[in-house]
């Protein structure tokens, strides 16, 4: 299959990135190679999208911090880039409508013969115009010529799809019917389990990539703040550049730890009162 024949996909990351971590950025080296060993894709752009201050998770810093610490570590990428529109919502935006519009860019890009990684500004009518149609319609994403997303995940985010409250179920089916996951496994989660054991999943099973991580690396930012909070280095675990800017701006505290501690989780809160 020559390169152009070859389908194009952007690999979108959603999450706290609190803060970002060398296991972030090697998830996205894991599914590109993984996607492009299949010798039926061509991974063009990977995007990473901090979640916004308002989904109100524990321990959650405010996200100038976590999308700076973000582009920093990416600084020297050539395909890896940090996009601050999620972050910059006043309220928290579901993962749903956070792939909707950045396919709708991709959409856009492509429409005026753009590169895939510029996006000339439009008017704000013409974006929800183009959303619409994007809703409503599969068409675009099934374009020879248009570029497929795919939001890439952990395995724990595949797994949280059956916490109650937490996902509403026509936005998982989107997501994964649409436009498809590439999900990196941990040495203690059985992703392939629980993508037979849901019947959603399963219908769309064609649509997740699992990818498995044979170097082992189950460093997580929660095992980073606590480090951090006590004191201890986290060198060689985030970029360095990373470890700067948090001892410059004397981040991850015992009491940063505790922010949003009574809180409930934005989606939980929404959820649970749309159900009663």
């Amino acid at each position: 299959m020559t390169p152009q024949e070859k389908t194009k996909v952007v690999l979108l990351a959603c999450g706290s990135f609190n803060p970002i971590t060398n296991m972030h950025l090697r998830m996205f080296e894991l599914a590109r190679d993984h996607l492009e060993d299949t010798g039926r894709y061509q991974v063009v752009r990977g995007i990473i999208s901090p979640v916004g201050d308002a989904y109100k998770k524990k321990g959650l810093i405010e996200a100038c911090h976590r999308v700076e610490m973000a582009r920093l570590s990416t600084e020297n990428s050539s395909w890896i880039t940090v996009d601050d529109w999620e972050s910059q919502q006043a309220e928290w935006v579901e993962t749903a409508k956070v792939v909707r519009h950045h396919y709708t860019e991709l959409i856009l890009a492509e429409k005026n013969h753009d590169q895939v990684d510029t996006v000339k500004p439009v008017k704000r009518r013409r974006l929800e115009e183009i959303e619409d149609v994007c809703q409503s319609s599969s068409a675009d994403h099934n374009r020879s010529d248009a570029p497929e997303l795919k939001l890439l995940c952990g395995a724990d985010l595949v797994e949280s799809f059956d916490r109650p409250n937490l996902w509403k179920p026509e936005d998982i089916v989107e997501i994964v019917g649409r436009y498809g996951l590439v999900c990196i496994t941990r040495s203690n989660s059985d992703a392939e389990k629980f993508i037979y054991q849901s019947d959603v999943l399963h219908k769309y099973r064609k649509n997740i990539h699992l990818v498995k991580e044979w170097v082992t690396n189950d460093v997580s930012a929660t095992h980073i703040r606590r480090a951090l909070r006590r004191g201890q280095s986290v060198r060689y675990l985030l970029p360095d550049c990373v470890v700067d800017y948090i001892q410059d701006q004397r981040l991850y505290s015992a009491e940063s730890e505790e922010k949003n501690t009574d809180v409930i989780l934005a989606p939980l809160q929404r959820y649970t009162k749309n159900t009663d």
